[in-house]
């Protein structure tokens, strides 16, 4: 196989016996009348789940999906259809029933003219073949007895396995063609422990675009089963957490989920043509501390939030969206892009074809500053040292958000202390960020577990922060 645009052809146009003279028929029947854009999406997409519980295999799923969207837009109105069938008729049925929501008018010809690709960001294999299958189960076995030797007070271990292999391909109504092979692995183990009847669990694991030997290097998928253990050892020690307004330090990587739920959100395009959001029309302006400079890039290698062409055939970049705690830009699709008249990012994100795109974050984190963790720590005399974050609930309007923290510590004169829990963050995305006093030099990505929800629609993502102090936030707590 020449390249990526070749493999989706044979994967997803030849055996419905669709060549470029079918591609262009299809388009000039989505435009035959004067519309400001459109577009084809095919894709093929297979996925395996294995689900091991107590030493059992407990679920082994196999889905393969395969279909096209047809989107035709003009001004802010959009006509889409999709269709699981990809030959000819179908095809030309679907942009017909796009094509119906516009307006009558100017008819036009669409050739396909070019082929637009970039280089990969991480290979094309197919991570469902990358290991037997009595591998994978054998991988489950060990993570669960790694758990379980770990310490005698584990009482159920389940570890999930998950991989995933998508081809697309993208036509525009200008004729350019781009395409993209996409393998996604993740590795997730779940554990809970007892002692004297209280129990505790707790959960972490790792993801990458690449095959599944990723999980056997070194010791790196058994390191998933030891610290799911040691966190849900933690939390059995754990005391009420204070409640209050107080200084709390986010530690690296994870953490860095409330930057996408709180800031990162915000930034997309759509909220911001809608004035929907905190940030909008405020580009230009001060909205961080100084230290505060945040990146949204779906251009790093092999990361769980990377696409080496996002689902409107756009190279991903790195776009600057905080610089120095001025509000740079907003990431964007093309439909935002065009009627806020900027250029698109490669922000422009789908679950699969049956779904409309919208701008997305892919892997969006804070640079780091210039602080040593431990100088931050010293630094704090009553305060919150948030490590792991388990989920929470954001505003887009108001930035107003709410976190719980599954694990967290008090730090007492400058040191990190006994561990609490119950404890919840409680602020606002962009006032938090203008509290933002000391930065790591410390700045870590998450493991590649991310998922993001957005209009029902779920895509993977990655985050990353360093260390950060954050003078004031709202703790919510258990202690009386």
């Amino acid at each position: 196989m020449s390249n990526t645009l070749d493999l989706a052809r044979e994967t997803l146009l030849s055996p419905a016996g669709i060549d470029d003279h079918h591609l262009q028929q299809i388009m000039n029947k989505l435009m035959s009348s004067q519309l400001d854009a459109a577009d084809l999406y095919f894709q093929y997409s297979r996925q395996e789940s294995w689900v091991l519980d107590d030493g059992i295999i407990r679920e082994g799923n196999f889905n393969l999906e395969q279909g096209a969207g047809l989107r035709a837009i003009s001004g802010e109105k959009t006509g889409f259809s999709y269709t699981e069938d990809l030959h000819l008729e179908n095809l030309l049925e679907a942009a017909s029933c796009a094509h119906a929501i516009t307006h009558a008018g100017q008819s036009g010809r669409i050739a396909v003219a070019s082929r637009q690709n970039r280089e990969l960001l991480y290979p094309s294999l197919n991570p469902l073949e990358s290991i037997p299958d009595a591998r994978k189960i054998e991988l489950l076995k060990q993570l669960d007895a790694t758990a379980r030797a770990a310490d005698p007070r584990v009482k159920q271990v389940t570890v999930n396995l998950v991989a995933s292999h998508d081809t697309v391909l993208v036509m525009d109504n200008q004729g350019h063609l781009a395409a993209d092979v996409r393998p996604l692995v993740l590795c997730y183990v779940n554990v809970i422990v007892e002692q004297n009847g209280r129990r505790e669990q707790a959960g972490t694991g790792g993801g990458s675009r690449g095959s599944l030997d990723y999980f056997l290097e070194g010791d790196r998928a058994l390191g998933y089963a030891r610290e799911a253990v040691r966190q849900a050892l933690v939390n059995l020690e754990a005391v009420d957490t204070p409640a209050g307004a107080m200084t709390v330090v986010l530690g690296p990587g994870w953490p860095g989920i409330l930057l996408h739920e709180a800031v990162g959100h915000g930034l997309e395009g759509d909220f911001n043509r809608k004035g929907l959001s905190a940030f909008s029309g405020r580009i230009g302006e001060k909205v961080a501390s100084p230290l505060c400079t945040v990146v949204d890039d779906g251009t790093l290698p092999n990361r769980r939030g990377s696409l080496s062409v996002d689902d409107e055939g756009t190279p991903t970049s790195n776009t600057m969206l905080i610089e120095n705690g001025i509000l740079k830009g907003y990431m964007q699709d093309k439909l935002n892009a065009r009627l806020m008249g900027m250029q698109p990012t490669g922000n422009g994100r789908r679950e699969s074809y049956a779904y409309l795109p919208l701008p997305r974050m892919t892997n969006t984190y804070m640079l780091p500053g210039e602080h040593e963790p431990e100088e931050i720590i010293r630094s704090v005399r009553n305060g919150l040292y948030a490590v792991n974050f388990a989920g929470g609930q954001v505003d887009i309007t108001s930035g107003k958000f709410v976190f719980s923290l599954s694990e967290a510590y008090l730090i007492e004169d400058g040191r990190i202390t006994a561990p609490v829990k119950g404890a919840t963050l409680i602020g606002n995305g962009p006032e938090v960020l203008t509290r933002v006093s000391m930065l790591g030099n410390d700045l870590a990505l998450d493991q590649g577990v991310g998922t993001c929800g957005k209009d029902g629609q779920s895509v993977p993502v990655g985050v990353g922060q360093p260390t950060m102090k954050v003078d004031e936030i709202t703790v919510g707590g258990t202690a009386v």
